[in-house]
């Protein structure tokens, strides 16, 4: 009778938990698809602008190139999601392939062998054939990019530590204490009687002490991705950058084409005049295009809003795992309104007299309704307190225009772990583009710590022996229910 009690308290509390997690982590998810949307929309006009203006602005000249163009939006895409790319080499790459292709448009009748290519690619530096546009593409796109993708991965990584806490079993002695708190006035006689607040805030402080123990990481992830957005506006921001990277490759052109003539000078300087192609086409005819002016696309105001909502519903969240006792007390337990002669103390109909622990695992050593080992912390938390560090080391940098490593700590040593915080509906697979990395993955282990075992039985945490025998299971099915709302 008393395991199956143990076992009822123990599935209430753990459904209870999982009612009390579902709606942030729906509000995380709605976060992250209306952010994601957003950006993947502004990237999506982006291409689109420039497959609208292009053609007609420089005909041929993107003809021939517009794989290239085509390719590099696939490649921000791909950054965006995850991939394990360097955006300042690909926008590097993208370049030197525009420049090359761009180079032999005018000059089909040249032969130009791949070492000759080799010389234009090292000349290409100190020729700015594209004017400032590449340098202040990197500068931008890298601070933008970076500030977007690592915003959206912390709303992701958030949600799966909730979603895997959430999964977190509850130890016997908790079981206990919980059956203690909602059965035993029953057996004893007095089944109005409501827990003590007290009572009831210190079994739930022990119960759920390791959940505690996330409250300082979550917070600081919290706050980071709060301090992030700011990295959203202005000239270099995320909006302005991403939804106008049409208008930056619109200016390399424009300044490719001014500068064509003293470039095709310059380099044959350096690299020599390559040979003629006998059986190659002709010259080209030089057409004079304008150039092509871009106008910066104003905000919409979307993110604005998307970002107004999101501070505020982060903020709320920040002591969700410390308000945990609290909140199953008030909101899933009929407790008392006050700690008075009338409530339930644990013992019977009376005052509650102990103090209410501190939160976390340390302050439960002299909790007197759940007896915790405080020197076995639940490796599944721990794990989970490392990805908050890791997402958190990651905004920090992204604040400052860096993209750093993202080593998953994953809980089950296969690397499936928070990862990227991205899920695969929204960002797909991580995308590797190198063949070979030598990357060297980082492990995140803690030393000491343990799996909970060896877990001690409370003698405070049972019911009377008189209640086990007057409990009978009938009164326990009628009257267990409305304990829990």
């Amino acid at each position: 009778m008393e395991e199956n009690l143990a076992n009822r308290s123990r599935a209430e509390l753990e459904t209870a938990l999982l009612d009390s997690g579902r709606a942030l982590q729906a509000t995380l998810a709605a976060q992250l698809r209306g952010f994601d949307g957003h950006f993947q929309h502004l990237l999506n006009d982006s291409e689109r602008a420039l497959q609208d203006t292009f053609p007609s602005a420089f005909g041929e000249l993107y003809a021939q190139s517009a794989r290239a163009f085509r390719d590099l939006y696939a490649e921000l895409r791909l950054y965006y999601r995850g991939a394990d790319l360097q955006l300042e080499d690909t926008l590097a790459e993208f370049w030197a392939r525009l420049l090359e292709r761009l180079f032999r448009q005018p000059h089909p009748q040249r032969q130009l062998p791949d070492d000759y290519l080799d010389c234009l690619g090292k000349q290409a530096e100190a020729l700015r054939p594209f004017g400032d546009a590449p340098r202040e593409l990197r500068l931008r796109a890298t601070r933008a990019f970076v500030a977007a993708r690592t915003f959206v991965q912390g709303l992701g990584v958030a949600g799966d530590v909730l979603r895997k806490v959430a999964q977190v079993p509850l130890g016997p002695e908790c079981s206990r204490a919980v059956m203690k708190l909602v059965y035993c006035a029953h057996c004893l006689g007095v089944p109005s009687a409501r827990p003590c607040p007290d009572y009831c805030r210190n079994v739930f402080k022990g119960c759920l002490a390791n959940q505690a123990d996330l409250d300082a990481e979550w917070r600081n992830l919290l706050d980071s991705m709060v301090l992030i957005t700011d990295k959203f506006w202005g000239p270099s921001g995320a909006e302005s950058v991403i939804s106008n990277v049409h208008v930056w490759l619109a200016e390399a052109i424009n300044a490719l084409q001014d500068n064509r003539d003293t470039l095709t000078t310059k380099v044959i300087q350096s690299c020599g005049n390559p040979q003629v192609n006998p059986q190659g086409p002709g010259p080209e005819e030089k057409r004079h295009r304008g150039k092509l002016v871009l106008q910066e696309k104003p905000p919409t105001g979307t993110l604005e809003r998307l970002v107004s909502e999101a501070k505020a519903q982060l903020r709320d969240a920040q002591d969700f795992w410390i308000s945990l006792p609290g909140t199953l007390c008030s909101e899933k337990m009929a407790m008392s309104a006050a700690s008075d002669d009338r409530c339930w103390n644990g013992m019977a109909k009376g005052r509650y007299l102990p103090e209410v622990m501190g939160d976390g695992l340390a302050n439960q050593i002299n909790n007197p309704e759940v007896e915790v080992d405080i020197t076995k912390p639940d490796m599944t938390i721990r794990q989970q307190i490392m990805q908050l560090k890791i997402m958190t080391n990651r905004l920090r940098s992204a604040y400052n225009g860096e993209d750093s490593d993202f080593q998953d700590a994953s809980d089950d040593g296969s690397g499936s772990g928070s990862g990227d915080g991205c899920p695969e509906d929204i960002c797909g697979r991580r995308v590797n583009r190198k063949s070979s990395s030598s990357r060297t993955p980082l492990t995140h282990a803690l030393p000491g710590l343990s799996e909970r075992e060896g877990q001690k039985t409370s003698a405070a945490a049972h019911c009377p022996q008189a209640c086990t025998a007057l409990l009978l299971l009938s009164l326990v099915l009628s009257a267990a229910r409305p304990r829990w709302r």
